[in-house]
């Protein structure tokens, strides 16, 4: 067995894959059969993103909190590959509905969320670990989906929800993907507690 699927098979990447496509073939479906529009509604979008990388989280570390931090492996440039490939998995499945009947987008909201959500969700993996790293996405996305603002301010703080060309959004967006990225790359998940080790 290579080295590659062990790694995956360590971090249970299949069963987080499965449960991310089916999370949102469910979604997807539902649209297709419900929905009067042919584009699916923004809100439905920024929460299907936010499903998948909530899914998709807890393979952001390993069972063993010392081999992923071994000097013997360059780490840093696995995990910013894990991040980049959990990116476009997201992006990929939700991209790919634009030749459906159902078609999420915009493609530039679905890049920003996807993008800004990982980030964010990689941040959280480096201060509370990969199991608890979606709370603090799934709960700011949650808000600003139901309670959107304008003004730059508001727009900043609810940037999940503003519009594709808003460029507060789309700063804020940015600014979480590249310290997400940066962050988990060189720092790793945190530690868990001994009683949270499988």
């Amino acid at each position: 067995m290579t080295w590659t699927m062990l790694y995956l098979r360590s971090r249970r990447v299949p069963l987080a894959l499965a449960a991310a496509l089916g999370g949102a073939t469910v979604v997807w479906a539902l649209c297709l059969a419900f929905a009067e529009e042919r584009d699916v509604a923004s809100t439905v979008v920024v929460m299907t993103v936010l499903l998948m990388v909530a899914v998709l989280a807890p393979t952001l570390a390993g069972p063993d909190d010392d081999l992923d931090r071994t000097a013997s492996m360059r780490w840093p440039w696995r995990r910013a590959a894990h991040l980049l490939a959990v990116l476009l998995v997201a992006l990929g499945v939700l991209l790919v509905t634009r030749y459906t009947g159902a078609r999420f987008g915009p493609v530039a909201l679905v890049v920003r969320d996807a993008a800004g959500l990982l980030g964010l969700t990689a941040l959280c993996a480096t201060v509370v670990g990969a199991a608890r790293s979606w709370f603090l996405p799934l709960g700011w996305t949650t808000v600003a989906a139901l309670y959107p603002m304008t003004g730059s301010w508001g727009a900043a703080a609810t940037w999940q929800s503003q519009p594709p060309d808003n460029d507060a959004a789309t700063l804020v967006a940015a600014i979480l993907a590249l310290g997400g990225l940066v962050t988990y790359s060189i720092v790793g998940p945190a530690r868990r507690e001994v009683s949270e080790n499988p």
